[in-house]
């Protein structure tokens, strides 16, 4: 009998467990053994749950339990969440994982912990939700170099978003949605800042490239200043506004990493993506250009990739999959951003912006004005050439002095 346990009995926890007792009799098949949840440890209580005859209170029941080979830690965070998957890796016991902050930030550290203790610790569900991207990287896709992954990591954002682009909601109506749908949480600064989208491409990066990419070193950018004529102005000149996340190797060994709202082409497939779907576009050596699309949250889809790498952990029981990457102390690892070649979306205000034109060209060269309805004289919107961003910054900064910048969006 291979027993399990669940830490956390919220949202995804719940819905872990609903799933495996639901298709209990399938995982015992593909396991090759009978399988069992035994515990499951909330300091909550849930005497109506079919399943409150297994709700514990103490962690160390779970963690001095011999006969519990993996645990499933769904509580999120970074304090208890790191010490109990700490500790039950010391004791030889894989742990999975649904929380995207405690890999971001410790991964590299517990993945070492796991090979020492001839154990596992496995995170499909914290990218993408139920959208399988961490096994395919890891596997699917070993024989590639991978050269680039990029695309819609949150899907609180892309609904915003969608709806400011669809439907011209502002974006404190759009998120007021959200929140009334349960898209988006009472505070909502870890989506609409980007922060979530960074820890995703922090853990996307890491296992692409070997070395962990701690979120601190990449620029981070959400889309609480987008507003409906930045909309506009991005439609007439055929594209949408995402919040991409991207992570690339460089010729020189490093890589670039940034999460940022971007300009996107209407004919590239991301433009496409609307509502909470997550899209993540890989691109390889061997295999091009490859995308995983699907539902980036939910209980039923994140418990999907839990309970896949609950069966995967009961498969290898003593035997240490290929999943890892080394810690990182090279500070120059990812490159700066503002290093990197982009075009840029700017909207400027000013008095008479149309008599700015001339010094613009000046400043960039040839570039491209765009158009909105009802555009006053006091407004213009243009999209640079394709320059490093640091000299984009420095001819803004110029400009700032005869103008307001009142947006500024990287082209994808």
């Amino acid at each position: 009998m291979c027993k399990v346990a669940v830490i956390g009995y919220g949202v995804v926890g719940s819905g872990t467990v609903e799933l495996f007792m639901k298709n209990r009799e399938s995982i015992s098949k593909k396991v090759g053994k009978e399988c069992d949840i035994k515990y499951i440890l909330d300091l909550r209580d849930f005497p109506d749950s079919p399943f409150a005859d297994k709700m514990i209170k103490d962690f160390n029941i779970i963690l001095n339990d011999a006969e519990v080979e993996v645990v499933a830690e769904v509580v999120g965070g970074t304090t208890f969440a790191y010490d109990y998957t700490k500790k039950l890796l010391e004791h030889g016991k894989s742990v999975v994982t649904s929380n995207k902050a405690l890999v971001a930030e410790k991964g590299a550290e517990l993945l070492k912990i796991a090979r020492e203790h001839n154990c596992n610790y496995l995170f499909e569900a914290s990218v993408g939700g139920g959208i399988p991207i961490i096994r395919p990287l890891n596997k699917c896709l070993a024989g590639n170099e991978i050269l680039q992954i990029s695309g819609i990591l949150n899907g609180t954002t892309n609904f915003i978003l969608t709806k400011m682009i669809k439907e011209q909601m502002s974006f404190d109506d759009a998120l007021k949605m959200a929140q009334k749908l349960g898209y988006a949480e009472a505070d909502p600064t870890a989506d609409v800042e980007g922060e979530d989208a960074c820890r995703k491409i922090c853990i996307l990066g890491s296992l692409a490239y070997g070395k962990h990419i701690y979120p601190e070193m990449v620029h981070c950018s959400g889309i609480t200043k987008i507003t409906l004529d930045d909309v506009e102005y991005a439609a007439n000149a055929g594209y949408v506004i995402k919040l991409i996340g991207s992570v690339k190797k460089l010729d020189d060994g490093r890589v670039s990493a940034i999460v940022c709202p971007r300009l996107v082409p209407k004919s590239n497939l991301l433009a496409s993506v609307d509502d909470v779907y997550n899209a993540i576009s890989v691109t390889g050596d061997g295999v091009g250009d490859v995308m995983f699309y699907g539902q980036g949250a939910g209980k039923l889809p994140t418990a999907s990739a839990v309970v896949g790498d609950i069966i995967d952990c009961l498969k290898h029981h003593h035997r240490v999959l290929a999943l890892t990457w080394e810690d990182c102390d090279d500070k120059n690892f990812v490159a700066p951003y503002k290093d990197m070649d982009v075009s840029m979306y700017v909207r400027i205000k000013a008095e008479n912006a149309e008599a700015l034109k001339s010094s613009i060209s000046e400043m960039f060269g040839k570039l491209m004005y765009i158009e909105r309805s009802g555009r006053t004289e006091n407004e213009l919107a243009f999209i640079t050439p394709n320059m490093k961003e640091a000299d984009i910054d420095a001819n803004l900064t110029i400009l700032s002095h005869s103008a307001e910048i009142a947006s500024k969006i990287r082209i994808y």
